[in-house]
């Protein structure tokens, strides 16, 4: 990621805005077309799919494609001794834009579909069973980004996100928001997407306690990453090595 600071949490609140417009604005086409649940949840978990994996693709190599501040912390807390991991700075920049653009995102979603604009949301969504739910969401999405970036598939992100998040919609009970920005975003849309204030609290904080433990399951399954190699310097009158020494 070359690009300025700035250009970067551009691409991040677009990104967030875009996810949270495809969430919201299928969830309601969903319902309008048709009663069934199951079938709606069927086209939102689709939509859903296609339009992050091609975010995904557009966008990451702007800013990473974070999109989510659980994402973003975890890869500052695993890059801080890393010359080009993110800083606070960066982290201070990416999360506004994150939450702004998930706002957005809902309202132009909202304003689509002539619903009210900035309605809250009355879907509770405050139990125990849910909260496990994004646990297991966010820890499973943590493990496979940090993952593919220690196994250097890093370039499957666009599929591989996608799909888990398309398969975490079905075999989590909460349908996996896993996502603090897209979970506040939902909340000013009072549709089939949506989640009440009063929900996100603990919502929230069950994703960050994923965030953790998916951290933790990267280092119990990929181990710590090997410190950078470094050719020292030439001694005055021998030639510049320009390539590693062999061992």
């Amino acid at each position: 990621m070359s690009a300025p600071l700035g250009r970067r949490a551009v691409a991040e609140a677009v990104g967030s805005a875009a996810l949270v417009a495809v969430v919201v604005g299928s969830g309601i086409q969903a319902t309008e077309l048709s009663q069934d649940a199951g079938v709606q949840l069927l086209a939102n978990s689709l939509a859903t799919v296609f339009g992050l994996g091609v975010l995904v693709a557009l966008l990451g190599p702007v800013s990473g494609a974070h999109f989510n501040p659980a994402v973003t912390l975890a890869a500052w807390l695993t890059g801080r001794r890393s010359e080009d991991g993110l800083t606070a700075r960066d982290v201070a920049a990416y999360i506004p834009a994150q939450i702004t653009g998930a706002i957005a995102g809902a309202l132009v979603a909202d304003a689509m579909f002539g619903k009210p604009l900035v309605q809250w949301s009355t879907h509770d969504r405050s139990a125990g069973h849910l909260w496990l739910g994004e646990v297991i969401s966010t820890a499973g999405l943590v493990l496979l980004v940090f993952g593919l970036a220690r196994t250097g598939r890093a370039h499957f992100a666009p599929v591989t996100v996608a799909s888990y998040i398309g398969a975490a919609y079905w075999f989590t009970s909460s349908t996996s928001f896993a996502n603090p920005a897209v979970t506040i975003g939902r909340a000013f849309t009072d549709t089939f997407a949506g989640i009440a204030p009063g929900s996100l609290v603990p919502f929230i904080a069950a994703q960050l306690v994923g965030a953790a433990l998916g951290l933790g399951l990267v280092l119990a399954v990929f181990g710590r990453p090997a410190p950078a190699r470094t050719t020292p310097a030439p001694r005055q009158g021998e030639p510049e090595l320009t390539a590693p020494a062999l061992p």
